[in-house]
């Protein structure tokens, strides 16, 4: 048998790959990067892409079960990965071929109805857990911020939550794909938030709206493939409301973003069975431009016109769009 790499414009590959993965009761993951198969003269035994630091879409032909070509094709993918310095490797799979992963030296994080999220780190999930400091007392309460950029929205959020909790939990998403970078978001969170009390604030690492949990966030999906992302992200968040005790999470109404939409249907259906409940506040709204969100806020950018931001924004956010280093970000912005 011989590898050979399936590349987007290879039509009879991708097909092949299709046919594999419908056999074996799996959807192709249209987000992919990177494909291998295994090949046996001109019958494709096995399959595996990824995504970024995600292993997805991976099958082997019933008829060749039982030979080890599962672990044959991930320790391919992970060897490409770690030629691309990436160490850290995700996977999410059906619970019936859990079993294959975790010989592997994959650790379970989470497993919701048919799907299992691990990775090869042992104990990473843990140790991330501890990172976190130990349980507070009185009401915790939550809120998962991408802030790009940091809004009066996402101020207004955080003010109510304040109001209804003892201590706020803040986990500012960590993945770094969107316009504003990740340490720009960080700053305008924390400096546009540092005169409210009760704040802690965390990053989400790998295990919240990253492209392993929910990279739907980022990339459009079908409406299916989104819910399930949701479901797991609410799934690992869960884990973390136990290890601080959280019982309360906020989040802010949707009513443009169908994957954020989903996210907060999907919270809803989970959080409470862990004892979490989901408080969904209607958004902040400014009298000339409605609602008030950060997509607005880059919508306004992309056009040029930083002025109009400036009822939309934090003062901290407005004077970091008129600095220096919010030219590269904004021309990108300009620039599509």
């Amino acid at each position: 048998m011989n590898f050979t790499q399936i590349y987007k414009n290879d039509r009879y590959g991708n097909k092949m790959v299709d046919e594999l993965l419908s056999k074996e009761g799996l959807e192709r993951d249209n987000n992919t990067e990177y494909t291998i198969a295994l090949m046996d003269g001109d019958t494709m035994a096995a399959t595996g892409s990824f995504y970024k630091n995600t292993l997805r879409c991976l099958a082997v032909d019933s008829a060749y079960q039982g030979q080890g070509l599962m672990a044959t094709i991930v320790s391919e993918l992970c060897s490409e990965l770690f030629s691309r310095g990436i160490f850290h490797v995700f996977i999410y799979t059906k619970q019936d071929a859990k079993d294959s992963f975790t010989s592997l030296g994959f650790d379970e994080i989470v497993s919701l109805d048919n799907v299992v999220f691990l990775e090869n780190k042992k104990s990473a999930f843990d140790d991330y857990l501890e990172s976190l400091g130990e349980a507070l007392e009185g009401v915790n309460g939550a809120i998962v911020m991408n802030a790009n950029p940091f809004t009066l929205g996402h101020r207004y959020l955080v003010e109510y939550a304040l109001n209804h909790c003892d201590n706020l939990h803040l986990f500012i998403v960590s993945e770094d794909m969107s316009a504003f970078p990740r340490k720009v978001r960080e700053k305008l969170v924390k400096e546009g938030t540092s005169d409210l009390k009760n704040i802690i604030y965390h990053p989400t690492e790998s295990y919240l709206v990253s492209s392993a949990t929910f990279p739907s966030y980022f990339i459009k999906e079908s409406s299916k493939v989104t819910k399930a992302h949701a479901s797991l992200d609410a799934a690992v968040f869960s884990r973390i409301g136990a290890k601080l005790n959280i019982t309360k999470r906020f989040v802010g109404e949707e009513p443009y973003s169908e994957s954020t939409a989903l996210y907060n249907s999907a919270m809803q259906e989970i959080l409470p069975s862990f004892g979490i409940d989901l408080t969904i506040i209607p958004r902040k709204a400014e009298d000339e431009y409605g609602i008030i969100s950060a997509s607005l806020v880059r919508k306004l950018l992309s056009e040029g016109n930083i002025k109009a931001t400036k009822d939309l924004v934090p003062i901290i956010t407005y004077d970091f769009l008129n600095s220096e280093n919010a030219v590269p970000i904004i021309n990108k912005l300009v620039n599509g």
